[in-house]
């Protein structure tokens, strides 16, 4: 079957139906890659107990400031396979996409060794309890094995993505999904295992997830085809990826360290809390990635209009996705607020677990918009070739205020739950702003600049 049918024009033709064409998959794919997280969630929580709940969900800030970097990467491979794909440009499409696969190869060694290194001491420093820390190290050390195949399939989905297919990715990460679920409930309820065992069967679906990408690239007749003995890093697609995607890289790791720090002080009040912090973060995640496919679908249909310079359309695309991003975080974010209570129980019967869960929902929920804004606004500069910009302004915005945050107000002035959560509404809302800003300099920059 030909790649074509998955393809996707953004450069013409109304732009709405595409961009709805284009985000529903991504949307469905976050939504899926949940659900299946969530049954590592549920597993431990009804089969093993709060204190694995609280092991599994605890490691979660640290997992992503760790692999962030590269997933930073993925994204920007995907801005500049979109830049040639958008540009006609096919000799650099090729080179491209070998050397995106490269890195995934790279980052997935290193990541690995990193993690099996520093996972002890950095949960330690993040204030483990002691019946939470030994579960901690366990589960993140197997997790750590299965990081190459979860790069191999960002990378690759990336690049097909770059080419308007979010369908297959879909499909795969369906696929992934159901072994996953398969593999805990014969892990956890049949063999008897704990934390261990959701770590395994997460592992071996990232590495079908990745085997099936990288398959399909092999397989394509498309421009984007992979030649196994062709697979290496090219200088000049190594130079744009590493120039998109180190900071992209950053600024998911700038988010990590100031969740680490938050997640530092949740630890602070017990495992019970540390219990409700993990099962209000899977829940909140479902309208996370809803908003986090617009952010995507934004950054790839700039990405490919600014290889074809067309900047009417990019603000179009700007004001379309804006708009979608907000109607989805209002109406998820309180849609899913007012049915917690009943999706809570499926995580845990213990009524003070659910008490903090609730509270952390009440807040991020009710303004979830605010970040798919800040988003989408990160993506669309992403897209024009701005990186390291959304970088700083992240790392002002969201880092350093909910450091200084946390270090004031929250230790001085309230010592609360509450008083910890308001901080993320609060630096969304800076950021997005600033980023607004920007956006609106770089784009009356390029308006009158000839090509």
């Amino acid at each position: 079957m030909s790649d074509k049918k998955y393809e996707m024009d953004m450069c013409s033709g109304a732009l709405f139906p595409k961009i709805i064409a284009f985000a529903l998959p991504l949307a469905v794919s976050g939504i899926l890659q949940l659900l299946f997280n969530a049954a590592d969630i549920v597993v431990v929580g009804r089969f093993v107990g709060k204190e694995a709940l609280a092991a599994v969900g605890s490691t979660t800030a640290f997992i992503n400031f760790i692999i962030n970097l590269f997933m930073g990467l993925s994204v920007g491979a995907g801005v500049v396979v979109a830049n040639c794909y958008g540009a006609g440009e096919k000799e650099a499409l090729k080179e491209s996409v070998h050397t995106a696969v490269m890195l995934s190869f790279v980052g997935g060694i290193s990541l690995t060794v990193l993690g099996l290194l520093v996972s002890r001491p950095i949960l330690s420093a993040m204030g483990n309890p002691p019946d939470v820390l030994d579960l901690s190290v366990l589960y993140i050390r197997i997790y750590f094995l299965s990081i190459p195949g979860l790069l191999f399939y960002n990378f690759g989905s990336a690049i097909l993505r770059a080419a308007g297919d979010t369908k297959r990715p879909m499909y795969f990460l369906f696929a992934a999904g159901v072994l996953n679920v398969f593999l805990n409930i014969f892990f956890v309820v049949v063999m008897g295992l704990g934390v261990d065992g959701v770590a395994y069967a997460t592992g071996i679906s990232q590495y079908l997830s990745g085997f099936l990408v990288l398959y399909t690239l092999v397989r394509s007749d498309s421009d984007y085809k992979l030649i196994l003995k062709e697979i290496k890093m090219y200088k000049y697609p190594t130079i744009k990826i590493l120039k998109i995607g180190i900071p992209a890289g950053f600024q998911g790791m700038v988010f990590s360290l100031s969740n680490m720090l938050i997640q530092s002080s949740v630890n602070s009040f017990g495992s019970t809390a540390m219990a409700g912090n993990a099962a209000a973060q899977n829940v909140e995640g479902f309208v996370y990635v809803s908003m986090t496919a617009v952010y995507q679908t934004a950054m790839n249909f700039v990405s490919q209009n600014f290889g074809a310079h067309k900047f009417d359309r990019i603000k179009k695309i700007h004001f379309e996705t804006l708009v979608l991003v907000f109607i989805t975080g209002i109406v998820g974010g309180w849609a899913v607020y007012i049915l917690c209570d009943k999706i809570l129980l499926l995580y845990t019967a213990n009524d003070k677990v659910i008490s903090v869960a609730k509270l952390r929902l009440s807040v991020i929920l009710t303004t979830y918009a605010l970040c798919g804004a800040m988003d989408v606004m990160s993506g669309i500069l992403r897209g024009l070739g701005h990186s390291s910009l959304p970088m700083v302004v992240s790392f002002l915005g969201a880092c350093a205020f909910r450091v200084v945050w946390v270090l004031t107000v929250f230790t001085f002035v309230k010592r609360t739950l509450m008083a910890l959560y308001i901080s993320y509404p609060l630096s969304w809302a800076i950021t997005f702003i600033i980023h607004t800003i920007c956006y609106y300099f770089i784009i009356d920059y390029y308006k009158d600049k000839k090509f």
